[in-house]
C-alpha cells in the first residue's frame, strides 16, 4: 500500500504559500508507516516547530491498473474520506530554499491521518463534494472538489502514467485555502458535508 499525494491542486492554497499554480499535478508519495488511522492520536514532532494542517479529500483504489485512462478512472476507486496532511512547514522550507525534496517534511511516521471512509455511490457528484476541518470546535478550513485543478479521474491517468496503483493505495488529492498550524492538545475533526469522518488530537 502506498499513499499518493497531490500539491498544489487548489489555486487559492499555491497562492497562499507564494507558489506558481501548476499545470500538470505535483507528485509526492508517503510511506505505510505516515498512515494514522482513525482515532489515534498524532505526537508533536520533535524535529518541527510549525507543524501544520492540510485537509483534503482521499480516495481508496479498489482495482490494480496501469496507465488508465481518465474516462475509464472511476472504476479503480470505490470510497472517499477527508484526511489531514501533515506538515512540517518550517522544515519544508528549509528543505524548498536548497531544492531538495520534501519528503523530511510531508512523510513522516503518522503524517497522513485518514477518516472513515464512505462508499462512492452512483449518484454522487464527485464535483461537488463540500469537506471542511474544525480546530478546537472553530472551522479552519473548507473546500469544495469542484475547485480542484485536476479532478481525481485526471490524477489517476496521470499518477497510472508512471506508477502501479494497486488495491489499498490512497489519493489525497490536495488541500484548499486556510492551511494553519497545530498545537499540543489542539482535536481537529474532518467533515464531509455534516458528517464526521475524522477525529485526531495532538499530543
Amino acid at each position: 500500500m502506498k499513499i499518493i499525494c497531490i500539491g498544489r491542486n487548489y489555486a487559492e492554497h499555491a497562492k497562499e504559500l507564494n507558489n506558481d499554480v501548476p499545470t500538470e499535478p505535483v507528485i509526492f508519495i508517503k510511506p505505510r508507516t505516515a498512515l494514522l488511522f482513525p482515532e489515534k492520536p498524532l505526537y508533536y514532532p520533535e524535529f518541527t516547530d510549525d507543524l501544520q494542517y492540510e485537509c483534503e479529500l482521499v480516495y481508496k483504489i479498489c482495482k490494480n491498473g496501469k496507465y488508465i485512462k481518465e474516462k475509464f478512472a472511476h472504476k479503480y476507486y470505490n470510497a472517499v474520506t477527508v484526511g489531514i496532511d501533515f506538515t512540517a512547514r518550517d522544515l519544508q522550507q528549509k528543505l524548498k530554499s536548497k531544492g531538495l525534496p520534501w519528503e523530511l517534511a510531508k512523510a513522516f511516521d503518522g503524517s497522513a491521518a485518514v477518516g472513515e471512509f464512505m462508499p462512492v455511490s452512483a449518484d454522487m457528484d464527485l464535483d461537488n463534494i463540500n469537506f471542511s476541518l474544525n480546530r478546537n470546535g472553530e472551522t479552519v478550513q473548507r473546500g469544495n472538489s469542484h475547485d480542484m485543478i485536476f479532478t481525481i479521474d485526471q490524477i489517476i491517468e496521470y499518477v497510472s502514467m508512471y506508477f502501479t496503483l494497486n488495491i489499498g493505495d490512497l489519493i489525497f488529492t490536495g488541500t484548499p485555502a486556510g492551511v494553519g498550524p497545530v498545537n499540543v492538545y489542539d482535536e481537529l475533526e474532518g467533515y464531509i458535508g455534516d458528517q464526521k469522518l475524522l477525529f485526531v488530537d495532538i499530543q
